[in-house]
């Protein structure tokens, strides 16, 4: 492990909202994605501004000195001694922790200077009475595990064999490849293990264990495939209502997204199907141990579902006539569509994949995601593009 890498999209949207008193910002995301060093790096950014040490106040409440203020009574206390001149940085380090946190942060919005930050493990966070409180005037910046770009800054070596890891692995930043699969499996479990229990089960206030792990399962198996709470039912052999609950509370935790299927020429959403996909590939590698994990064709489609959100698109599985395109990526009035496949070196594979998108006929970019090294470029509008490369920018 090479330390830490600066995660610099998102510190670009928390100074693009610095110095906004009055508009809370929300750092939401998985559990370990990296919510926390991101608040230390924009600490020290703020420290190397000069802003003095008395003008900022940060509070991680996962760690021994959070422990000791998890108490209201005392936050409140804390955060009434300090300065009343110049703008107060006040950060707050997974405040879901704390009873009747959503108050103390509608507290905080009305005085005027202080700059406030909060971050949480739970998308519900902006659900619940925090947003009737605050009345719209909070950004919500959502993060993720590591890019590819990060993983591999953080992990030098031969590009190819890293991303191979990536796709294994996943991008959490505390998982390290180099001290082996034993190590890497041990740390996800615990992470997958802390997520399930703290930040769904306790919030659903159910303790069935075997139920939510048997519906996770389920989810990372079919990355990929369209599906449905009635799929996903027969499936895991559980109720519908009990596992409509349990997904949307595993979506809360941010364990899973879901991309709505999109009808390309009706110009609408279909919303009985979509597909789910994993927040990190790690915990689906993890709780799979193996089985159906040598193919890596679902784990790269993803990563490349993961890359598009962490690129502002808003994404989609595309669906023209009776052809499937794996993404419609929305960006303002800006639409790309893509396929991703392990190769397309064959005929037969090559014709499957240009097929959907040389029947779209608008004049939107299309591109072809692979992981081949050879015949690529455009072919009659359509980029066939090396992922690792794109995945880096190149």
């Amino acid at each position: 492990m090479n330390g830490t890498v600066r995660r610099s999209g998102y510190l670009e949207q928390m100074h693009g909202s610095k110095g906004a008193t009055g508009v809370i910002k929300v750092i939401t995301g998985m559990r370990r994605c990296g919510k926390s060093t991101l608040m230390e790096q924009f600490e020290e950014d703020l420290r190397s501004e000069g802003v003095d040490s008395n003008h900022i106040f940060h509070v991680n409440f996962e760690t021994f000195e959070g422990y000791d203020i998890l108490s209201p009574d005392e936050l409140r206390r804390q955060l009434r001694a300090l300065p009343k001149d110049g703008i107060v940085y006040v950060m707050l380090d997974e405040i879901q922790d704390v009873e009747g946190w959503e108050l103390i942060v509608s507290s905080l919005e009305e005085v005027k200077n202080y700059d406030v930050y909060i971050t949480g493990s739970n998308s519900d966070m902006l659900s619940t009475d925090l947003s009737t409180h605050l009345s719209g005037r909070y950004i919500e910046i959502k993060m993720l595990p590591l890019s590819f770009g990060e993983y591999y800054e953080l992990h030098p070596g031969n590009a190819e064999d890293r991303f191979v890891q990536y796709l294994r692995y996943g991008g959490l930043p505390d998982t390290d490849p180099d001290r082996g699969e034993r190590h890497s499996l041990g740390y996800l479990e615990g992470v997958f293990s802390t997520v399930l229990v703290k930040d769904v089960l306790s919030r659903l206030r159910t303790d069935n264990v075997n139920k939510i792990r048997a519906i996770a399962r389920f989810l990372y198996s079919n990355v990929g495939n369209i599906t449905n709470i009635a799929t996903i039912a027969q499936g895991t052999g559980l109720n519908p209502g009990t596992v409509e609950r349990y997904v949307g509370g595993m979506e809360s935790a941010l364990l899973f997204y879901h991309a709505e299927k999109y009808d390309i020429v009706g110009k609408k959403l279909l919303s009985t199907n979509g597909k789910y996909y994993a927040s990190d590939l790690g915990m689906r590698y993890m709780a799979l141990k193996g089985s159906g994990t040598d193919d890596l064709s679902r784990p790269l489609e993803n990563a490349v579902y993961l890359e598009l959100i962490r690129r502002g698109y808003t994404v989609r599985i595309g669906s023209y006539r009776d052809k499937e395109v794996d993404f419609t990526a929305v960006m303002g009035n800006d639409v790309e569509y893509y396929q991703v496949a392990m190769t397309v070196l064959s005929e037969e594979t090559k014709k499957r994949e240009f097929g959907s998108l040389e029947a779209i006929r608008d004049n939107f970019p299309k591109t072809v995601l692979t992981m081949d090294r050879f015949n690529l470029g455009n072919f009659g509008g359509i980029r066939v593009v090396n992922v690792i490369d794109w995945m880096l920018g190149r």
